[in-house]
């Protein structure tokens, strides 16, 4: 059951990539049932907080509202699938809310891992975290992102020698 809701994942990363995001796909379960999955939209919104994770609970918050569900009873029970490593960000809301567990595909040493805030922390004492082994095809996508530019991204302020 796990590689299946991974795929569904990889196939939100691959959905991002072809609308030129970041390509990060995210699944959330709930007893072996998917009840919530996005991808990033952050050019697409003009957002930066528009990451996959955030769609993702955004999904859910409304889906208890309208159901009369406490989310924090909810979360509680979510074990979110996500193609890379939760950045510092995500990892932090995900941690607040309590989820379960989170399977990554590749590790985000950039944006998650130990290069501005060691994140391992937030895990510790929040949940489990657990590496996928489709971390390759994760990693795949990134690089064909990165190949290219982001149209959307703001111009450099990198001051370049004259």
């Amino acid at each position: 059951m796990m590689v299946d809701f991974m795929v569904q994942a990889l196939n939100l990363g691959r959905e991002a990539l072809e609308a030129k995001e970041v390509p990060v796909g995210c699944v959330f379960t709930r007893n072996g049932e998917i009840i919530a999955e996005s991808r990033n939209t952050v050019n697409e919104t003009r957002n930066p907080t528009r990451h996959a994770e955030i769609n993702c609970i955004d999904k859910v918050i409304n889906y208890c509202k309208q159901n009369d569900i406490q989310s924090s009873l909810m979360f509680e029970q979510i074990v979110v699938y996500v193609t890379v490593e939760p950045c510092i960000m995500c990892a932090a809301a995900l941690k607040k809310l309590q989820v379960k567990e989170v399977i990554y595909g590749c590790a985000n040493d950039r944006f998650g891992g130990k290069t501005v805030l060691n994140v391992g922390e937030i895990y510790e004492n929040g949940f489990k975290l657990t590496e996928h082994n489709k971390g390759d095809e994760a990693m795949l996508l990134l690089k064909q992102f990165y190949k290219g530019t982001n149209p959307h991204a703001p111009a450099s302020k990198v001051k370049r020698k004259e």
